[in-house]
């Protein structure tokens, strides 16, 4: 089945460019040139992916994002953002953006960060909405996590981590894996950083980090979800 990519943004080249380039790699392309129109077609038309600018008339990209994500939407969205709006661009992925791209970009990286979300949000084995993981529930399509009464935060790319490996329980998957699939590009962070946000998920998800029971090491290959 043809996927289907909803690209809202207010500037005729960038738009025009960006259709024509993903319907040259099969996609079917919608567009919107402001943010309502934008968050109004993402709720209605269901599209498979959203490329959304930040800056927008009538409502903001992250004001879109937001909206999305408050209306319990999963639909997985990358922002186009400037590299003067570094702090726009954190808030973004904490509003539930899936990725980002800073301009100028070429065609190339976009497609492959396109690439690399589908194959995420849409490969064999994901994992239901809500999982129980010990005494901690976890709401992915929420992107909320409670302990009891107590929430506990992750940010969206611990959710994206965990979230592919408990999609993948009991798999081991190496590092390099998890740097394409969840990072979607061969770029800084390194394989390193998966170990650093490994260590973050455990200090938030188990209840004795230094010997976990659902995040374990395969020592010289990577990590493997247990439920």
């Amino acid at each position: 089945m043809t996927k289907r990519i909803l690209v809202i943004d207010d500037e005729p080249p960038m738009l025009l460019g960006l259709r024509d380039n993903l319907e040259l790699e099969g996609y079917e392309v919608l567009t919107a040139t402001d943010g309502e129109q934008g968050l109004h077609k993402a709720l209605t038309l269901r599209p498979d992916l959203v490329i959304l600018d930040l800056m927008l008339p009538r409502k903001s990209g992250l004001e879109v994002c937001r909206d999305l994500r408050a209306r319990a939407s999963s639909t997985p969205v990358i922002m186009l953002t400037a590299r003067s709006q570094e702090t726009d661009k954190v808030l973004g992925l904490e509003l539930g953006a899936d990725d980002y791209i800073t301009k100028p970009f070429s065609i190339a990286e976009l497609l492959a960060r396109v690439r690399a979300v589908m194959r995420r949000v849409s490969g064999a084995g994901a994992p239901p909405d809500r999982v129980q993981i010990g005494d901690l529930e976890v709401n992915f399509q929420g992107h909320q996590a409670r302990r009891g009464e107590t929430r506990v935060v992750l940010t969206s790319r611990e959710f994206d981590l965990l979230r592919y490996l408990v999609a993948r329980k009991g798999e081991v998957v190496t590092r390099d894996q998890i740097l394409s699939d969840v990072w979607g590009y061969e770029e800084t962070p390194t394989t390193r950083t998966i170990d650093n946000f490994i260590a973050k998920l455990r200090q938030k998800i188990e209840h004795a980090p230094h010997q976990p029971e659902h995040l374990i090491t395969v020592h010289g290959i990577g990590y493997k979800f247990v439920g």
